[in-house]
């Protein structure tokens, strides 16, 4: 069952007209939680008072959320955009529990 499981999420759709609802759902959350990670990291991570990278931040937040989310929504793979995901996300959390 769980071979079954990891070959399906291994394969490639055949189709490479259908996104699939899961690289879509994927790439739309995963790429909004990795753009505030990563601009809560940067604002951290910038010299200045936090009240103006908090406003840096902002305004590249949504840069940020449609490249993350073209990034994942590209897998090759379900496994791939999984992990597209998961992996940013681990690194950016961690950065951020070791600066807090």
């Amino acid at each position: 069952m769980i071979k079954n499981f990891l070959k399906e999420f291994c394969t490639p759709e055949l189709s490479g007209k259908k996104i699939g609802l899961f690289r879509v759902l994927t790439a739309i959350f995963g790429g909004l939680i990795l753009s505030y990670l990563g601009m809560t990291l940067l604002a951290f991570l910038i010299p200045w008072e936090i009240k103006e990278a908090a406003v840096i931040s902002i305004m590249f937040n949504t840069f940020a959320w449609a490249s993350a989310a073209t990034w994942i929504a590209l897998a090759y793979t379900k496994l791939e955009a999984l992990l597209r995901f998961l992996v940013p996300t681990l690194i950016f959390s961690f950065a951020l529990f070791m600066l807090y």
